[in-house]
């Protein structure tokens, strides 16, 4: 039935008992709505030895109405499809709607009315389209001339006309070509590429965290925490599996998101290969896998069909806990193998783990619904030194020991010895907005739904004869541990080297950021500029991540946050400019800001268009200078923002200690920042700053300072101004009140 409802939205399923019901009722007014189709129709059915003439004309116009059924739903989901290929509304400034948008609004409404499914809105998503290569030439040099001196951005000028006027032109039309046929002609070449050719560590370079609470843990009975996020991630995945979700909007609007990501967030590995890994993806799982001290289990979570209670789950945890016996030879250290390089794992996992028990045990891991780690230290922002314990807390959930997590598993969840809990998730099958969702819901239904005992045990009861968990057996020779060792070597030299900072700042929020007129995000993005300029003494190339799940399987995009405009106002405000020119200066650069946000979103952004024409040169053994340079230059500033999608599961007024400090990623340049935000209620933002120790130039620690400070600077010069709380100047945000 769900098949039957998805596949005919925006219609009803009992939509077809109307338009038959309306055929018939004009035919026995003796009337033929058909046109003559019926009588043709009826002609051709194999029935008239069988059915009387009234029947054979009853079965003819029930046929003759299921096609023009079927051809209504078609024209609806085309019409659909072209209101939301339609994104001019994103463009328009605060209050200033044009007649189109007035028009186009009620007919989104009206057609997207019925109640959808999950993944009701798929087939009505439009196409990524493929932009102009001069348009994309044109942007890339405006967004690169701040960085780049006269002589040098002469020369990248030359590189790219010439690339515009002769390859360029060629690699397009093969592009187009495969834009026909694709679903999304970035998506599969963005997956393969970037993420699963990779031959480098995953842990770090590419799986990134998301923390729990700030300031609250639901239990610190580490078994009990452990059964209730089990339990509550069972209770997400029953959600996905039966379409239950409400599909993804754009914040305030009924704009629909496509939701293709969330079909491989459980039972899903990523497999290592020699030149490239493969993502596997098993259509159900009945248990998950579970790593404590060395050893590894399977642990059933259904019986004969039920989901255990969160205290059954929360009692086979406590078994585990309390199994006192070794790790067998090799085992303890194992998942080094998925932390180092790819290449020595696939190899071992050829070799060694692909018969016998090692198979059998590696099988459970990688087909488990997820995997779990029950860490035994203890982490969180506690103790008497809160800012040291949240990096080392950042860390832990980053890389861990490098052992004691299952990087290849979509998502690894980690529970603290003292009840704290968060998770890493490998980054190829989808991006963090997909996993902040479901992580929202986790830790809302642990702790709102699903609730603790008075001495901090689940509920529920227990069913006496349940089975043990299993332990995983191994044979591990002596080859095999020798790669493990070696794997860990170069893991434990990458985690050594990571500098992680994570800071809640709590001098204002969004709220009072608003109410001078600017977007949130530009101000933060420009508040980072500044903090870049002062930290460094210069500009860099910035990689801000936008999502384009406006399109059909759509992922990311990249802001270029660091423009003319931004650049302008750093200056001038460092130079010493009267406080009304910087002023000036930072409304146009908050407006470029959100303009290239939203062309990003739009489908006219520089990066996957240039990595797109990149691979058909690969793929047609050409080279070309221009795209060889502008893919090799380093995002010495990658940033992100965690969105809060859900923010009606926490109830900040009567629960504001349970704030979600968000996630973080590794640095993605080795003389870089990586610096991931997410924006909590009205007075918060909580910064999670990343770096390398062997690079002596950065530092996460100094640049957080200078980040909190970039933040209150551009505050105070907005604050001193008197127009601002009443400016009537549009900063050209979404109409999202006016979409809901």
């Amino acid at each position: 039935l769900r098949h039957l409802i998805k596949g005919v939205y925006p219609a009803s399923p009992s939509s077809w008992l109307f338009v038959a019901i309306g055929i018939l009722a004009t035919m026995y007014m003796q009337s033929d709505p058909s046109m003559g189709l019926i009588t043709k129709i009826q002609q051709h059915l194999p029935l008239h030895m069988s059915l009387s003439a009234q029947g054979q004309t009853m079965v003819s116009a029930l046929v003759f109405s299921t096609l023009l059924w079927l051809s209504l739903i078609l024209a609806l989901r085309f019409c659909l499809k072209l209101l939301l290929s339609y994104h001019q509304w994103m463009f328009e400034k605060h209050g200033r709607m044009s007649n189109t948008t007035k028009v186009w609004v009620p007919l989104v409404r009206l057609l997207s009315s019925r109640k959808p499914l999950l993944y009701s809105y798929q087939s009505s998503l439009p196409h990524l389209p493929v932009p102009a290569i001069q348009d994309t030439v044109s942007r890339y040099l405006e967004s690169v001339r701040p960085l780049l001196t006269d002589p040098e951005f002469k020369r990248m000028s030359d590189l790219a006309n010439e690339f515009e006027s002769n390859l360029g032109n060629r690699l397009q039309r093969y592009l187009k070509l495969k834009a026909l046929w694709a679903t999304n002609y970035v998506s599969d070449w963005w997956e393969e590429y970037v993420y699963l050719r990779s031959r480098g560590p995953i842990m770090v370079n590419s799986n990134y965290y998301g923390m729990d609470f700030l300031y609250v843990t639901p239990t610190s009975v580490q078994a009990a925490r452990a059964g209730n996020t089990i339990t509550a991630l069972l209770l997400y995945r029953r959600k996905v599996n039966r379409e239950e979700l409400k599909p993804s909007r754009v914040p305030g609007t009924v704009i629909p998101l496509c939701a293709a990501q969330c079909e491989r967030m459980f039972n899903t590995t990523r497999t290592p290969g020699v030149e490239t890994d493969v993502l596997q993806h098993w259509l159900d799982s009945e248990f998950v896998a579970v790593y404590h001290r060395g050893r590894y289990f399977r642990l059933w979570v259904y019986r004969a069909g039920r989901l255990l209670s969160p205290r059954e789950i929360e009692d086979q945890i406590q078994r585990i806990l309390d199994d006192a016996s070794p790790p067998l030879p090799g085992e303890e250290k194992l998942g080094a193998l998925t932390a180092g390089d790819r290449i020595p794992w696939a190899q071992m996992r050829k070799q060694y783990f692909s018969s016998g028990v090692n198979k059998r045990s590696l099988d459970i891991i990688e087909r488990a619904a997820f995997f779990v780690t029950l860490d035994d230290e203890e982490q969180g922002m506690r103790g008497d030194d809160p800012e040291g314990n949240l990096d080392r807390y950042a860390k832990s959930l980053l890389h861990g020991k490098c052992y004691d997590r299952w990087f290849d598993k979509s998502f690894s969840v980690v529970i603290y010895k003292n009840g704290k809990s968060g998770l890493n998730a490998e980054h190829s099958w989808a991006d963090a907005p997909t996993v902040a969702h479901l992580w929202e819901y986790t830790l809302a239904t642990d702790a709102f739904q699903l609730g603790y005992t008075e001495d901090g045990h689940c509920k529920g009861d227990v069913e006496p004869s349940l089975p043990q968990p299993q332990r995983l057996v191994w044979n591990i020779p002596a080859e095999v541990q020798a790669q493990v060792s070696s794997s860990l070597a170069v893991a434990q030299a990458l985690a050594d080297d990571v500098d992680c900072h994570v800071f809640p700042f709590r001098e204002f929020g969004k709220g009072r950021i608003k109410k001078c007129r600017v977007s949130p995000d530009a101000f933060i993005q420009i508040s980072l500029q500044l903090a870049y300029y002062r930290d460094r003494g210069g500009f860099c190339l910035t990689y801000e991540a936008s999502m384009t799940r406006l399109f059909r399987e759509g992922r990311t995009e990249t802001v270029r946050s660091c423009s003319n405009e931004s650049c302008a106002f750093i200056t001038a405000l460092e130079s010493g400019e009267t406080e009304e020119e910087c002023r000036r200066l930072f409304q146009l650069a908050s407006e470029r800001h959100q303009n290239l946000y939203r062309m990003a979103m739009t489908g006219a952004g520089i990066d996957r268009h240039l990595f797109c024409l990149y691979v058909v040169s690969k793929y047609l053994g050409v080279e070309s200078p221009f795209l060889k340079e502008v893919l090799s230059e380093p995002w010495r500033l990658s940033t992100s923002q965690t969105p809060v999608q859900q923010m009606n599961l926490f109830d900040l007024k009567n629960h504001p200690d349970f704030i979600s400090l968000g996630g973080g990623f590794g640095p993605v340049a080795d003389d870089g920042y990586g610096v991931s935000y997410i924006i909590v209620g009205e007075d918060m933002v909580n910064f999670h700053v990343s770096s390398k120790y062997s690079c002596s130039q950065t530092d996460s620690h100094r640049f957080g300072v200078q980040i909190s400070k970039a933040m209150q600077d551009i505050m105070a010069l907005l604050s001193a101004d008197p127009k601002t709380s009443l400016s009537s100047k549009g900063t050209g945000q979404p109409q999202s009140k006016k979409l809901q």
